[in-house]
């Protein structure tokens, strides 16, 4: 399974961003649907925190300094999962990374596969 973020870029307070995640290597639909799906952000001399997950029967979870603004959602038939990141903060600004993985981990750090990673810089 291979993972790619894309949509990350420079934005003022207060803007909008959309991430996605594209996913490659999976056999078929189903299996990419049976995968907890999320993503995470790591700031400079940071810990890595999750942000959103979505299950395999779709619920969500966000970390609390982002409900309300972030939203994070899938498309199976293509394989991509999103994030719409609304009212940006300058302390949102990371390397944000998707994430997957066969067990419901949620915001937990240890899945599986992790895509490279797409910078979020907001001033």
């Amino acid at each position: 399974v291979q993972l790619v973020e894309s949509g990350g870029g420079s934005v003022q307070a207060g803007g909008s961003l959309r991430l996605s995640c594209a996913a490659s290597g999976y056999t078929s639909v189903g299996v990419y649907n049976t995968h907890c799906l999320a993503w995470f952000r790591q700031a400079p001399e940071k810990e890595r925190e999750g942000v959103a997950s979505i299950d395999s029967d779709g619920t969500t979870r966000y970390v609390d300094s982002v409900k309300g603004r972030f939203t994070i959602s899938k498309d199976n038939a293509k394989y991509t999962l999103y994030l719409e990141m609304d009212s940006l903060e300058p302390e949102d600004t990371a390397m944000y990374y998707c994430a997957a993985d066969f067990y419901n981990l949620q915001l937990a750090r240890s899945y599986t596969y992790w895509g490279q990673g797409t910078q979020v810089t907001v001033s």
